[in-house]
Parts: C-alpha cells; sequence; structure tokens
C-alpha cells in the first residue's frame, strides 16, 4: 500500500520516531497516532486538569484531519487512554462537545501512565476521509 505522512505545521514534529498520521495512496483511510496535550514546540497543554488536556487533544486530532482533507466528523474509531478512572467523566463531558454528527466507535482503557508523566490522556484515531 502506497502511503503518505500527514504532519500538520501546527503540531510537534515526532519524526524519526514516529508519525502524527499516514493516509493510504487513495487518500480515504487515516490512521493517527495518539495525540496528547501536547503544544506545537513539545509542552505539556493543561498539567492536572483532564478537561484541559482533552480539549488540547481534540485540537490536535483535529488539525491532523484537517491537514489530510477531513474533519473530526471523519472519525470512525477512537482509542483513548487514561491514567485514572477519576478522569472519566470530564474527558466525557469534553467528549461529547465534539461530535455534531454520529460519534465514531470508541475504546477506553485505563492505564498506569502514558509516555510522559504530566499527561493524563492520549487518544488515537482511524478515519474515513469523505
Amino acid at each position: 500500500m502506497a502511503r503518505k505522512i500527514i504532519q500538520p505545521k501546527s503540531l510537534n514534529d515526532p519524526r524519526p520516531r514516529y508519525s502524527q498520521a499516514i493516509i493510504n495512496q487513495g487518500g480515504k483511510l487515516l490512521f493517527i497516532a495518539g495525540q496528547t496535550a501536547s503544544d506545537k514546540d513539545g509542552n505539556v497543554v493543561g498539567r492536572g486538569d483532564i478537561k484541559a488536556q482533552t480539549e488540547q487533544v481534540y485540537a490536535n486530532l483535529k488539525a491532523v484531519l484537517k491537514a489530510a482533507g477531513g474533519s473530526i466528523d471523519d472519525l470512525v474509531m477512537t482509542t483513548t487512554y487514561i491514567v485514572d478512572r477519576e478522569y472519566r467523566e470530564g474527558y466525557n463531558e469534553v467528549r461529547q462537545r465534539q461530535y455534531k454528527k454520529n460519534p465514531p466507535t470508541s475504546t477506553l482503557v485505563i492505564v498506569k501512565g502514558l509516555a510522559h508523566p504530566d499527561y493524563l490522556i492520549e487518544i488515537a484515531g482511524i478515519a474515513v476521509i469523505s
């Protein structure tokens, strides 16, 4: 499968470790790496605040989707990782505001930790660009 790397200018560039997203040659199927609450310079946004971090994660997801020619409504699957069950309600509150149409399928996993000790949430996704 021929593929193209998607790297929005508004996000920190993680290469060569990994790519923000990869889209297939036909430009329909987009695989999005786990997005965290980091800004363009790699700084953590919203330390200790699940709602602020979730807002930043969704802003990063939307940036990737836009760079690939899509929108949040093109997500068909998300996998969300949070570091404590207590963050579920705050995450869900922000999540519910994101989708204007039907939300994607979703898996929520509670993990012991993420790549940076200040990250409370990470969301990966798959989109079908319409």
